[in-house]
């Protein structure tokens, strides 16, 4: 069995695992790398919205705040997704291993 933590999580915020069985990649593993894609890159595109409103001098502490919280949110998701490429990488790791 292999497991796979998922780049997203339950409505209360638990973590989802795909379990398999080491066979070709289904459905929901393409649709997680998918995923990963999409937040990977929105995050590029918040870290260049951000530098944009850094640089303005008129920008409001609404603003900022704002752009806080969502960098926050999306190094939630990087965070997340870069766990879960490691776990899989040491999973490989430990089959070229044996």
């Amino acid at each position: 069995m292999i497991t796979r933590l998922l780049p997203w999580t339950t409505p209360e915020g638990k973590a989802c695992i795909l379990v398999s069985d080491g066979g070709p990649r289904g459905g929901f593993s393409l649709l997680a790398d998918r995923f990963e894609t999409v937040q990977l890159e929105m995050a590029l595109g918040l870290i260049e919205h951000a530098a944009d409103l850094l640089a303005d001098s008129e920008a409001t502490e609404n603003e900022l705040r704002f752009l806080c919280c969502q960098l926050r949110a999306t190094l939630v998701d990087v965070h997340r997704v870069a766990v879960g490429r490691g776990e899989r990488l040491a999973v490989r790791d430990e089959a070229v291993d044996e």
